[in-house]
């Protein structure tokens, strides 16, 4: 067979995030979840629970959910990739996982509103987000191979902004012909394509399909181009006693290694927090703020293009600085929107009362400082996840990357379920969406403290050729 030239390949590799972005931007963030809250919300309703308390409550079953498939993710990761890493083989994996996430984004088609089934649905959910997750950490894997150390800075900003521009060209396709609001038009003011039934919330519910025939379309340049190198065996028992007793010896001389030890336990709590807010802030909006589905739509479109510009900008400067700078400053800006975000109600911004009438359009003073508290989350957000991967191929072992992506899957969900839990407990208690979803500015907090121990440039070669 024919060497595939490593401009393809890279490419290959930076379809990916094109194509499975969706799952984030449609049915994470700003389609689905707010969906989900509002039905889950109006049943509450309809059996005569407050509506603030029914809009909190709403938070808190989706917080537990996510919490579910972080704890999975947390188990299964880096067992997964000590096995990867043993066998020389992460394309099954990947394929296998992208089954999971084609399956999952379709079953959120039966989230039928008049038979709403919360545990079908959610299930559904996370198993695609299950799936997605692990594809992405695989892939995330062969990024050393596709250039070296000053390149691959570069490189992951690129993808990521590519996966950016994906997800906010899915979402416009989705916003004007497919998802409507409660009056039953879309962004343009039309009824959903294609036949499919507003009363049924039937382009809604599409989205969920709609992202799955989006991955399968846009992976086609990964399935042509990109390849694996080195050897590859066939699993067996002693390979994966191998892969594991591997990981463990990993695991006991991460003390050894504690800017490694550091890094991760930075990115866990600073990543946890970022998804936080991306996965609660739509629902929040729709809460708080009462904003439709087409509303946070819009909002989303700011955030993405924020989010892609600045994940291009960071990679150059990651590039040029390194990527602990990036990281940094990123974080910074994260806690300063997080702290906006918890501030705004209709009537207040930054603890200061403001009118409820119009200051542009249709939009209250209120609306207006969370679309630009959003835009900060979008830019920030974009520029510390594309930082935060080249930032673990510096730290990690260079013979035992896709192992390091476990750990680093790990670490983003050892306490994937804390954010989520945090949140869910505290909107079930305080019957408050506020005050549910200000743990993230803590775990940010806590995430810029350990960065103070993570060396710029990762271990000295010696440290690693002491762990095996």
């Amino acid at each position: 067979m024919a060497e595939i030239p490593l401009h393809k390949r890279v490419r290959g590799w930076m379809a990916f995030d094109w194509a499975s972005q969706p799952y984030n931007t449609l049915l994470l963030t700003f389609i689905f979840g707010p969906y989900f809250a509002e039905i889950f919300s109006d049943r509450l309703v309809v059996e005569g629970v407050d509506p603030e308390a029914a809009n909190a409550r709403a938070q808190a079953v989706w917080g537990f959910a996510l919490a579910v498939a972080g704890a999975m993710i947390a188990l299964l990761a880096p067992i997964l990739g000590a096995v990867a890493d043993s066998t020389g083989r992460r394309m099954p994996f990947i394929w296998a996982f992208s089954a999971l996430y084609v399956i999952g984004a379709t079953g959120l088609w039966l989230a039928h509103p008049a038979e709403f089934n919360a545990v079908l649905v959610l299930g559904f959910f996370v198993l695609g987000l299950v799936g997605m997750e692990f594809a992405t950490s695989f892939t995330n894997a062969l990024l050393p191979e596709l250039g070296d150390r000053d390149e691959i800075g570069k490189l992951s900003g690129t993808g990521w902004a590519i996966g950016y521009v994906g997800g906010l060209i899915a979402l416009i396709v989705t916003l004007c012909i497919l998802a409507e609001n409660q009056s039953g038009k879309t962004l343009i003011g039309i009824g959903p394509a294609f036949g499919l039934d507003p009363e049924m919330r039937e382009g809604t519910r599409s989205v969920g399909p709609f992202a799955a025939l989006w991955y399968i379309v846009f992976m086609i340049p990964f399935v042509i181009w990109v390849r694996e190198s080195g050897p590859r065996l066939k699993p067996s028992v002693t390979i994966v006693k191998k892969g594991m007793s591997d990981l463990v010896a990993t695991l006991k001389r991460l003390p050894q290694s504690p800017s490694l030890m550091s890094y991760l336990g930075s990115s866990m709590l600073y990543r946890d927090a970022l998804n936080g807010m991306y996965t609660f802030g739509g629902i929040y909006a729709g809460g708080v703020l009462g904003w439709s589905v087409v509303d946070v739509g819009v909002f989303g479109i700011l955030a993405i293009i924020f989010g892609a510009i600045f994940a291009f900008i960071g990679g150059r400067l990651d590039s040029r600085f390194g990527p602990k700078p990036v990281i940094v400053t990123s974080i910074l800006a994260l806690m300063l929107a997080a702290i906006g975000i918890v501030s705004i109600s209709p009537m207040s911004v930054f603890g200061f009362m403001v009118p409820k009438a119009e200051l542009i359009g249709s939009l209250s003073t209120a609306d207006v400082a969370f679309y630009f508290c959003g835009c900060v989350v979008g830019a920030a957000g974009g520029t510390v996840q594309a930082a935060s991967r080249t930032m673990l191929v510096r730290q990690a072992n260079p013979d035992r990357m896709t192992e390091a992506f476990g750990l680093y899957a790990l670490a983003g969900k050892a306490t994937a379920f804390l954010a989520p839990a945090l949140i869910a407990v505290l909107s079930s208690i305080s019957d408050s969406q506020r005050i549910g979803v200000t743990p993230v500015i803590g775990l940010f907090l806590l995430g810029l403290i350990l960065l103070i121990w993570v060396k710029p440039e990762g271990e000295d070669k010696e440290v690693w050729a002491s762990v095996h």
